[in-house]
């Protein structure tokens, strides 16, 4: 067996060992055209998905849109807190200013009798990181976000999304205007745990 640090799919590796996240205040133009963003998406889609379902879909925000967007939730955040600071508001009218595209990825999760949301919902987040790892093998910067606007109904209401249907993350993708320092990562050896059945709850000795 070869040692790990020298296996073929290295270069793999280190590319996902690589990718760091950007805050949006770092990202700026160029923001990937139309061909390259359907070429992220056709990888980020290639995502574990119990019985097929394809329990997602996307959202663009790019251009002047993003701007108008940013505007409605200024106003909306002043309605949800008429005692918010003017630095508050700023931020949120500023959400959507930085990076170039933002992607909405839109979990669905309508009735099944086979497959749970829960499951589906996962689906939809695998996705938002699929679409991480897309931008960084590509030279973009992102970032995976949500905060109180992906839970709002207002702002679910400017998004078009349907009852059954949920914000998994907007994923903010430009050119890193600097290189995002590397933070420290939790050790594997800490986390893993081997199951023995000597060890299970109610075993019979």
């Amino acid at each position: 067996m070869l040692d790990a640090a020298q296996h073929p799919a290295d270069g793999a590796l280190a590319a996902l060992d690589s990718r760091r996240s950007i805050p949006p205040k770092q990202l700026r133009e160029p923001g990937p055209d139309d061909a390259t963003v359907l070429r992220m998406l056709r990888s980020a889609v290639r995502v574990p998905d119990h019985g097929k379902r394809v329990p997602f879909r996307f959202l663009r925000f790019e251009g002047d849109a993003r701007h108008a967007f940013g505007e409605r939730l200024a106003a909306r955040s002043r309605e949800r807190d008429p005692n918010a600071s003017d630095a508050a508001i700023e931020k949120d009218r500023m959400r959507f200013s930085y990076a170039p595209v933002i992607i909405a990825v839109i979990a669905q999760l309508g009735d099944d009798g086979k497959i749970p949301a829960t499951e589906r919902f996962s689906t939809a987040s695998c996705v938002c990181f699929s679409l991480l790892q897309a931008a960084h093998a590509l030279g973009y910067g992102a970032i995976w976000l949500t905060g109180w606007l992906a839970y709002d109904e207002t702002v679910r209401g400017w998004l078009g999304l349907a009852a059954d249907e949920q914000v998994a993350g907007f994923i903010h993708i430009g050119t890193p205007k600097c290189e995002a320092p590397e933070r420290d990562r939790p050790d594997p050896r800490a986390l893993l745990q081997d199951w023995s059945p000597a060890d299970a709850p109610g075993t019979t000795r």
